[in-house]
């Protein structure tokens, strides 16, 4: 497996398992500095806060990566014919334009603190820095998303859209095997 590939692959879990990592250290750290020193330092809070941040949006993006988020599949399944796909259809359509928005709505963000930074508290880095989150966070669902209809599309439409067959109670597909779902 290629750099690329492996990147494309583990991107997510990668970014969130850092953060998380990050996060107990952080927090690991100011409790034996509080009950140890009586004093605890307080960068360790921000830098706590900004990696859940950064988990929180990697792990969205990892659950439309994987087609963990909930769905109501048994009510979507139940509809006659192919209307369960077009239902199916309709939410993610939604849920793109939802993450397209944000994307629109974090960069004039991003944009008014690149022209009027502010230093955040403890450690005194501009906050341009840790807000791009937001964008790079909803950029990678919207991203995910488009690769879960590719894929869908090029394996022949089996089952519904962004729906693991497995999930449907179908066999894998070949493609579901390769990418590591099972």
């Amino acid at each position: 497996m290629g750099p690329f590939r492996w990147l494309e692959r583990h991107l997510e879990e990668a970014l969130c398992c850092i953060a998380l990592s990050v996060i107990a250290c952080s927090v690991f750290f100011q409790v034996v500095m509080r009950y140890a020193f009586g004093s605890a330092p307080h960068w360790t809070e921000e830098v706590a806060a900004f990696s859940m941040a950064w988990a929180v949006y990697m792990g969205a993006a990892f659950c439309v990566r994987e087609r963990f988020h909930i769905r109501i599949l048994v009510g979507a399944s139940s509809l006659p014919g192919r209307l369960p796909i077009w239902v199916i259809f309709l939410a993610d359509l939604c849920f793109a334009f939802f993450a397209a928005f944000m994307i629109k709505v974090g960069v004039e963000y991003l944009g008014v603190l690149w022209k009027y930074p502010s230093r955040t508290a403890s450690l005194g880095i501009n906050e341009f820095y840790p807000q791009s989150v937001i964008v790079i966070g909803y950029a990678l669902i919207l991203l995910r998303l488009i690769q879960l209809y590719v894929r869908w599309w090029a394996n022949g439409r089996q089952g519904y859209p962004s729906v693991r067959p497995e999930d449907m109670g179908l066999e894998p597909t070949e493609a579901s095997v390769t990418e590591g779902h099972l």
